[in-house]
Parts: C-alpha cells; structure tokens; sequence
C-alpha cells in the first residue's frame, strides 16, 4: 500500500484544524500563527507552494519581523515573490498599516509626562520610515499636546533642521514647551554631532521666548535615546 505524502496534499485536500480560515473559526484567532494569518489576507499560493509556504517564506525575508515587513515597498513584493500581484501586495501592506494604527489608537498620549510618552505619541508617525524625518511637539504649560509638526524631510542619514522655523511655529501655538524628535533609519540609537548642535541652538533660541525644551529623542524602531533621560539638556 502507497504512503500517502501529506506534504504533496493540495491545500483544498488538508484537514480543516490545517486551513488558517477553517482555523480561526474552530480555535479562535490567537491561535493563528502569523504566517497563518498572511495567508488569509493572500487567500492563495503559487503552482509550486501553497499559501502557507508562501506566507512562510515571506516572512522568513523579513526575518519574521512583522516591523520589518512593514517596511518592504509594494514593488519588490511583486518582484519579489511568484504568485505576488500587486493587489496582494497592496492587501498586504494595508493590513500592516491597520495593526500599526490600532496599536497608535492604543497609545493616545494627551499630556506628556516622560520620554516614554513621547516615544509612543510619534510611534504612528516614525516607525517603518525609509527616510529622515523630524518633528516638533508643541505643549501647553500643563505638558498637554498642543500639535505636532513635521518640519523637516531628508534622506536615509540625515535632515535639516531650522530653528527659526520651529520657533516661529511654537510662538504662534503659543506653546510653553517643545519636544524634537527625529528618527535614524539606520537603526542606530545614539545622537550624532549634528544633533547635539542642534539640541544646544534650539534650547538658546526658546529660551528668548521663555519656551522650555522639554526634551529631544532619537527614535528608532526598537527604541529611543532620550536627551532629558540622559542630563543632557
């Protein structure tokens, strides 16, 4: 009698408890892992791998990170992977974009009180960029978020930064304190030179508006350095 190879079963022939929808309806949806999940939003595989080793091998690229993930461009989903159009890709994409708001909803900051809320008010901003960004958190004397502003857009290493710009834009808030926080690609936690001239101007130029430099983090996806946090100001 024949073996029968369950590795060569079409995904239609698997048990249910072995289909992600099936699965989620049986076990619930923490029981999903997230490959399984990928695999409901792609719906299909390939001719040589079924969803879930499609899903799999996705992930594996991004080294299963979903953070990582996020940051992978539609165009290269399509080149990267058979059976990857861009519909799919975009699917993809707009459900990473959905749980990184979810978890932004999560984190709503209305009054700062340390880095950390700091860290989680620009998370939905910062987090997955490919490029520098900087941006100023405008606060009433209570520390309650006035706005926040991007004012500046550079490249994968660096930005630049006009203090008269942020200034002029915190006097017309009429904002008692700032916070800068600016993110590296690179992943490199640490302030550079560049930032630590910056930080000292800004702090001289507010100071003439009696505005107070709350603080000023380097935002990475893992983390944040922290100016305040490190005596620094």
């Amino acid at each position: 009698m024949t073996e029968l190879n369950v590795s060569k079963l079409s995904f239609k022939d698997r048990a249910d408890e072995d289909k992600p929808r099936e699965k989620l309806l049986l076990q619930g949806v923490r029981a999903l892992s997230n490959a399984e999940l990928l695999a409901i939003i792609l719906g299909s595989g390939n001719t040589e791998e079924t969803v879930i080793e499609l899903s799999q091998r996705i992930l594996a690229s991004a080294g299963n990170n979903l953070t990582a993930l996020g940051k992978v461009s539609i165009n290269q989903l399509v080149s990267d992977f058979r059976g990857i159009g861009k519909a799919k890709a975009i699917s993809i994409i707009a459900a990473l974009e959905l749980g990184k708001r979810r978890k932004a909803e999560e984190q709503t900051v209305v009054r700062i009180k340390n880095s950390k809320d700091i860290y989680n008010a620009f998370y939905p901003v910062l987090s997955d960029l490919a490029c520098e960004e900087c941006w100023v958190m405008f606060l009433s004397r209570s520390n309650r978020i006035i706005d926040k502003l991007r004012i500046s857009q550079g490249g994968v290493s660096e930005t630049t930064i006009d203090a008269k710009i942020v200034i002029k834009e915190a006097v017309i808030r009429l904002a008692s304190g700032l916070v800068l926080c600016h993110n590296h690609p690179s992943g490199n936690i640490y302030p550079s030179v560049q930032d630590d001239y910056l930080t000292q101007k800004l702090i001289a130029c507010a100071r003439l508006f009696d505005i107070t430099l709350f603080d000023h983090l380097v935002f990475c996806d893992s983390g944040y350095y922290s100016y305040a946090d490190e005596g620094r100001l």
